[in-house]
């Protein structure tokens, strides 16, 4: 792990011979939770991004509560790769995190193994329905929670008892800014879906 933790800048834009499985795994969470930013944070390769300008025509479609300097939006997908160890790369599709992307959320979700949701304090009640968009499509997902800067903190115990998680749902906290944070996150679930996997055989 040490090798992704201290690589200073994207100079791989190819998956190196020593890859033998790659995994898909979604960043989804709720509009404004910061999954562009984690996606850029965490991506060994220069990640796409589909971000376009938020004009007067959202107004009324885009709940903008609470984000007084949200500028941009994704409208189809971020997409990254990182190199988990010399075996294993993992492909990241961040989602849309408006309603009306469902569709999309539902397309993306095909193939994939499972997901990272991030969640907002201030708005954790717009987590509920990525949360239930996953249940229902049986796509199994850990939770990090992006602190933001200013937003209060709360115990971990009190954000899952919040968002009514079970019990062996992981619940981590990060700065999606932060590489170190954002790659513990992404460890804690791909352990998860991995011993998940087990469990099944």
């Amino acid at each position: 792990m040490d090798s992704v933790l201290s690589r200073p800048e994207r100079d791989v834009d190819y998956v190196p011979d020593t890859v033998t499985r790659s995994v898909k795994l979604l960043v989804a969470g709720n509009f404004g939770v910061g999954k562009t930013t984690f996606v850029n944070s965490l991506s060994e390769i220069k990640p796409l991004r589909t971000e376009e300008t938020i004009t007067e025509a959202s107004v009324g479609v885009d709940d903008m509560a609470g984000l007084p300097g949200k500028s941009q939006t994704t409208v189809a997908m971020d997409f990254g790769r990182i190199t988990l160890n010399p075996e294993l790369a993992l492909y990241l599709f961040g989602t849309p995190g408006q309603k009306r992307f469902v569709p999309l959320w539902e397309e993306l979700a095909r193939g994939a193994l499972g997901a990272l949701v991030l969640v907002d304090t201030r708005r954790i009640e717009k987590a509920d329905e990525v949360l239930s968009v996953l249940e229902e499509r049986g796509v199994s997902y850990s939770v990090a929670v992006n602190q933001f800067e200013g937003a209060k903190r709360y115990p971990l115990e009190e954000i899952r008892d919040a968002l009514d998680l079970a019990p062996g749902t992981p619940l981590t906290s990060l700065d999606a800014r932060n590489r170190s944070t954002c790659l513990r996150s992404m460890i804690t679930l791909v352990e998860f879906l991995f011993h998940r996997q087990e469990s099944r055989r």
